[in-house]
């Protein structure tokens, strides 16, 4: 005799929020599932939420497709519950269910994520390996069977360690490719869903752009004084207080410049029509993951110090490439800054974090042939792209604003000097 029917429903994930989206299923009808196992991810605003099961039984029906949006309280699967030996149904738990677990990894991956759980560490051939849409990209990525990934996690789930430690195992090399391949013709395509992340990534743009009038202004700066003292810095408190990267110190130009020109650390609702400055300096650094563009925010940077502030940088973009940052560290910052590194190129024009009003890119450094007092000298050189809401922010006050962060950096014994 079959055991009774479980509906699991969209849960509450707080915040008034009324709908989702379905952005990953981790199991198909027929799967056998243990309790607390992940069985589908769902999005909303800029966090990813796993929906855990609280029974154990046999999934018999999904309650939509990847990239449907759901309304909360609505019917998101069904499981048969299980029995135990004497037939009896199995006892209801007395405690809530396990919470849903709210993480930023958004698959950017085929429609139908799903997976068969397994008991042990140790799966059948023929079994669906379990794993997280973010671990199924980074393999992909990698040229990794995650059949042949040994798993660690509940329930026989890979987690992104045994994916490292299987790359490693094997020489860090990717999957072997057939011979010739790379001259054989090729007529395959791949239809990748806009969903999740990178849906959310799209919308945000598209927004920004229509709803912004977007001006940029570039500034080359010297580097050659900051990157010495960077240098200097790091040889003397490295193996005490951390190394240092160029961004604390930018952003440490940016908390001066914004003293002097406070509407440019500003957020402008533009349904409202107000603008509010902000004497704090919440800043965002627009960061790159597996699946799309996220914005971990360093708060109070005004009230740090420079190896303070280099790491909570550093602690927030691992976080967010792990998929472990948290919808409050991805939200309110009030100036964001964006960084590319040696991929930084010339110049950009970046799209503004709606609703701030300014974000700056970092380009990249180039060691340049500079006329200096007559002479030619070579001297570290980079580019500063910046852009601005031009609704609520002049073109001579985002020139100064630029010129003043340019003044710290190049002076920068200014950046200690209240």
């Amino acid at each position: 005799m079959s055991g009774s029917i479980h509906v699991i429903k969209v849960p509450d994930v707080g915040e008034g929020i009324a709908e989702v989206e379905l952005v990953a299923w981790h199991v198909e009808p027929g799967d056998a599932v243990v309790e607390d196992q992940g069985l589908a991810d769902v999005m909303t605003d800029k966090a990813n939420v796993e929906i855990p099961s609280p029974v154990a039984g046999r999934v018999i029906a999904l309650g939509g497709e990847v990239g449907q949006i759901l309304a909360v309280g609505s019917e998101l699967i069904r499981i048969e519950r299980s029995r135990d030996d004497a037939g009896a149904p199995a006892p209801t738990r007395a405690a809530s269910p396990p919470p849903p677990v709210e993480r930023v990894a958004v698959p950017n991956a085929p429609a139908t994520a799903s997976a068969r759980p397994a008991p042990s560490s140790t799966r059948a051939a023929e079994d669906r390996p379990i794993a997280s849409p973010a671990v199924r990209r980074r393999a992909w990525e990698l040229g990794v069977d995650l059949k042949d990934v040994v798993p660690s996690g509940t329930a026989g789930r890979i987690v992104h360690a045994d994916l490292d430690a299987h790359f490693a195992a094997h020489g860090g090399r990717p999957a072997d490719r057939a011979p010739g391949a790379a001259n054989a013709e090729r007529d395959d395509e791949q239809a990748i869903p806009v969903i999740g992340l990178r849906r959310r990534i799209a919308l945000q743009m598209q927004e920004s752009k229509r709803r912004i009038p977007h001006f940029s202004y570039v500034e080359e700066v010297d580097v050659t004084e900051l990157e010495a003292l960077r240098s200097a810095l790091n040889a003397k408190w490295t193996s005490e207080r951390g190394r240092l990267t160029l961004l604390p110190l930018l952003m440490r130009a940016t908390v001066l410049a914004v003293r002097e020109f406070p509407q440019i650390n500003a957020r402008f609702d533009d349904e409202a029509g107000v603008v509010t400055r902000h004497g704090a300096v919440h800043i965002g650094v627009a960061t790159q993951t597996p699946n799309g563009l996220v914005v971990p925010v360093v708060r109070h940077v005004e009230a740090r110090d420079l190896w303070a502030v280099a790491a909570e940088m550093a602690r927030l973009v691992d976080a967010a490439r792990a998929g472990r940052a948290t919808r409050a560290e991805l939200s309110g910052s009030t100036i964001t800054l964006s960084s590319l590194g040696a991929l930084g190129g010339i110049a950009s024009t970046p799209v503004i974090n709606r609703p701030e009003v300014a974000i700056v890119a970092v380009n990249r450094i180039v060691d340049r042939p500079v006329l200096r007092g007559g002479a030619i000298v070579s001297r570290r050189m980079m580019n500063l792209s910046s852009s601005f809401d031009h609704r609520v922010v002049d073109g001579m006050d985002a020139a100064r604003f630029v010129q003043a962060m340019r003044a710290f950096i190049e002076t920068p014994a200014l950046l200690f000097v209240e």
